[in-house]
């Protein structure tokens, strides 16, 4: 993601419709003229930890701030009871003893029973829970002598108990335990809180209090929020990248993303604070640290879980230049560069390599198969060459084939785009990043932005992009069907250039609908619901109609790029042996046309038809009505050697038609 001032557009007429407009349009699809082949990678999805997008969001712990690390200790935690001893309540730190982890609760009782002295979590803007699911609660906890009895209570906004249980601990002397018990909700609440009363005499230590819902993705122990993760698998995307985004960066390169520290026992990882914690003035969000229970490990998994490739982005050395720019110096660099390479070992090493025997030790001893990374992710200037350099010579001496890609800096022309693309396409880099978060206009007026890129050498990956209906930054930015239109303009470009653009993904993906910091978003999010933008369906029927060869479609023997407001790609499946032909009608109006399929000698009786529109340009999905804007599935009957279907106003219409 990237901070950018307002930019100003000059205004073009998108939605004009001349008189000749009315006419038949014919599109010449060209099947026996193969063009360029899609790659696997085409369409994929772009993770940042960004809008509770992992803690509060796909990460499914429902305890803020569970082993009280976070700035202030307590946030997140209310004390609850009769008034209490001054010191009854004190965080400890034993920094000396686990510097990743070393603030835990100590709790001082005086013969308490229940609703005495407790704690309350408020969860993270409060916590999502089902009628007749199980939760499963844990905690690490050390004491000298004698036992606790802890009374757990889910309560709703009304204070009535909808779930509860009971756990007695046992004396541990001066080990911490980890002790665990589940009980079932009796109600639904989309913001309830949770309470833990403290039952004894003595002291008690407490860390890692935890609450996770049975209904994890896969039902895994400590997983992930499965709604979430489903709406990603239902889009069969060619890749994942992550962690991000600016938190690859930091704001200084103390708070930078470093994937060893997110790796093994979750007690071990260290928490840090979310660069976008303060980011933002018009959405401060003091309560926001990333406790890696998502971590690296995690991403891979999810990654080979929905069948996407793995793209890891790492810092280059780079703290984010919109905030403290600090650079490590280049005789500095040593360890930035090895995390490189420990990383693909890790990723990929057989299990009698370090790296490789680690990832075998935590549960997955066959390779994640990693074939390419990011250098950076959205740094610009010399500073960022000359350290991309040494990575490049590095990584590329131990492994040749992997592919790399490397940033052409925040905006996608300029004199700070000119000369990173300069530079890279000299370096003969693999794939070059370039990022768009523009006005609709732009997406439209763009579509032919890569006809006239050269077809060898660097490979372009759309990593970041986004039309923007109000301005980069801005808080009234809205998912509404003229953005995903634009975008699905655009994308027809980027289909037909397929052999070079490799990679495209919208961004940010995830956003929760109490805790966001930027806007527009492809999936937005609540305690208990989800559901896909319009621009989310643009991205799922683009991905699960990607084929495989790129085929010519034209009007008048032109690509169709904006003519008449219409704009068209093609492409062939040779799994399903389809041709697939994708239309965008921007116009207000409904366009007759016809569609003749050249190198098929007969066309079957019907075609499927999906499509995907609204009358209403700034129209959007919503919680209540999720399903406003999907594509609309049909067949239509063929006659003769043509397809006659009208383009309806506003709509992406996507036409296979078996071969």
């Amino acid at each position: 993601m990237k901070r950018l001032p307002f930019i100003f557009f000059i205004p073009i007429v998108l939605f004009s419709f001349s008189a000749g407009a009315q006419n038949k349009k014919d599109f010449i699809v060209k099947v026996n003229a193969p063009k360029a082949q899609v790659q696997p990678t085409m369409w994929g999805v772009f993770f940042e930890d960004i809008n509770l997008g992992a803690d509060g969001g796909i990460y499914a712990e429902l305890i803020k701030n569970r082993s009280f690390e976070f700035t202030k200790p307590l946030m997140g935690w209310k004390i609850l009871g009769k008034p209490l001893t001054e010191g009854d309540f004190t965080i400890m730190n034993r920094s000396n003893i686990n510097s990743n982890n070393p603030r835990f609760l100590r709790v001082l009782l005086h013969n308490n029973i229940k609703g005495s002295a407790g704690l309350n979590n408020e969860g993270f803007r409060g916590m999502g829970i089902k009628k007749g699911l199980r939760y499963d609660f844990s905690l690490m906890y050390r004491q000298p002598v004698g036992n606790k009895k802890l009374y757990i209570e889910l309560v709703n906004n009304n204070n009535e108990i909808i779930g509860s249980t009971s756990l007695t601990l046992g004396a541990t002397a001066d080990e911490w335990k980890k002790q665990s018990v589940s009980f079932t909700a009796t109600d639904t609440a989309l913001k309830a809180t949770f309470n833990i009363w403290i039952e004894g005499d003595g002291l008690i230590d407490m860390d890692m209090v935890s609450l996770f819902p049975e209904d994890t993705w896969k039902k895994r122990p400590g997983g992930m929020r499965a709604d979430m993760i489903q709406l990603l698998a239902d889009m069969k995307p060619g890749f994942i990248r992550f962690p991000g985004g600016c938190i690859v960066e930091g704001f200084d390169l103390k708070g930078r993303y470093q994937w060893k520290k997110t790796i093994g026992p979750i007690e071990e990882r260290q928490l840090i604070i979310n660069r976008w914690n303060n980011e933002f003035a018009h959405r401060p969000t003091p309560d926001y640290f990333q406790t890696f229970g998502l971590g690296f490990f995690e991403y891979f998994q999810l990654a080979e879980d929905i069948g996407a490739a793995p793209l890891p982005i790492l810092n280059c050395g780079m703290a984010c230049q919109f905030n403290s720019a600090e650079l490590a110096s280049l005789d500095e660099l040593d360890p930035y560069v090895q995390d490189a390479l420990d990383l693909i070992e890790f990723a990929n090493g057989d299990t009698a390599s370090s790296w490789g025997k680690l990832r075998a030790a935590l549960g997955h001893p066959a390779s994640f198969n990693l074939k390419m990374m990011g250098v950076g992710n959205e740094n610009w200037g010399p500073q960022y060459v000359e350290r991309l350099k040494i990575f490049t010579k590095a990584i590329k001496a131990k492994y040749p084939d992997f592919k790399l890609v490397n940033s052409s800096g925040t905006d996608p022309n300029g004199e700070r785009f000119d000369y990173l693309n300069g530079e890279l396409w000299s370096m003969k880099a693999d794939i070059i990043d370039e990022h768009y978060y523009r006005k609709p206009e732009w997406f439209f007026s763009n579509a032919k932005r890569y006809d006239d890129y050269p077809r060898n050498g660097s490979k372009i990956f759309c990593g970041e992009y986004a039309a923007q209906s109000d301005y980069t930054v801005s808080p009234n930015n809205k998912n509404c069907w003229l953005t995903a239109l634009a975008e699905a303009a655009f994308m027809t470009g980027l289909e037909r250039n397929a052999d070079v653009v490799s990679m495209a993904s919208y961004a940010p993906l995830f956003a929760h609908v109490d805790g966001w910091q930027w806007t527009p978003d492809l999936i937005w999010v609540n305690n208990l619901q989800s559901y896909g933008t319009p621009d989310y369906y643009v991205q799922k029927l683009f991905s699960l109609n990607k084929g495989n060869t790129v085929i010519p479609v034209t009007i008048n023997n032109d690509v169709v790029a904006g003519q008449d407001s219409l704009y068209a790609s093609a492409v062939i499946d040779a799994h399903t042996k389809e041709v697939i032909i994708k239309i965008v009608n921007a116009s207000g109006k409904e366009q007759a046309s016809s569609i003749s399929l050249e190198g098929i000698k007969k066309l079957p009786a019907t075609a499927i038809l999906a499509v995907l529109k609204s009358d209403e340009l700034y129209s959007m999905n919503s919680f209540d009505n999720p399903q406003k804007i999907v594509p609309q599935e049909t067949l239509i009957s063929i006659k003769g050697k043509a397809i006659n279907f009208s383009a309806a106003p506003y709509s992406l219409t996507v036409i296979k038609v078996k071969m």
